[in-house]
């Protein structure tokens, strides 16, 4: 399966956004865009170039390629309402996302990796596509041969330092270690820092 392999710290300094918790400490001390000549750069950005900085912060922050995202945004564009805040309920309602947000993993990063191992279940199967879309009613689970782990024994412990709760479109229970889907994804349970707009004058240009 193809994904971004570069560095999460440089690809955060390069959107100006922390992607991942242990970006924050480092962009503390190194702000700015990364590159040996990047101190040079300067002038007011172009309309297009915010709008592309926009589009790759809101990809890298889910963590898909170009072509996955693209091709939500069509997906989102055929869909009634606006096509803006329809991307990001397409985004929220991924499977990895989904066991970010219900605390059972402290980055969309690692949620990736758990769900792409096949730790848990999606209405008692086995699952490990991490862009499965969830929806209401839907039961997710960690597989009983995973909740044995020493990663899920300290589920409580990660849980706590995780940083994607507080959603209202889902009930995790970490003792149970299981999650289920109440309702969708709204607009302010997103990411805040997104200009969604921007995203779609991008691919309507």
């Amino acid at each position: 399966m193809a994904r971004d392999k570069s560095p999460i710290v440089k690809q955060s300094r390069r959107e100006g956004y922390a992607l991942h918790p242990k970006a924050h400490k480092i962009m503390a001390r190194k702000s700015g865009i990364p590159g040996q000549h990047a101190h040079g750069r300067s002038g007011k950005p172009s309309l297009y170039l915010t709008q592309l900085r926009e589009k790759q912060k809101v990809r890298r922050i889910y963590g898909l390629l170009e072509k996955q995202f693209a091709n939500l945004m069509k997906e989102a564009e055929r869909m009634s309402g606006m096509s803006g805040e329809n991307l990001l309920q397409l985004l929220e309602r991924r499977l990895d996302n989904t066991v970010y947000r219900a605390g059972f993993a402290t980055s969309r990063r690692q949620a990736r990796q758990l769900v792409s191992h096949g730790h848990f279940t999606l209405n008692g199967r086995r699952v490990d596509i991490p862009s499965i879309r969830v929806k209401a009613g839907d039961q997710i689970a960690v597989r009983p041969s995973s909740a044995k782990t020493a990663y899920f024994a300290s589920l409580d412990e990660i849980s706590r330092d995780a940083g994607g709760g507080g959603v209202g479109w889902l009930k995790a229970n970490v003792k149970k270690m299981t999650v289920e889907i109440t309702g969708l994804p709204s607009r302010e349970e997103a990411e805040p820092d997104i200009n969604e707009q921007l995203i779609v004058e991008y691919y309507s240009r």
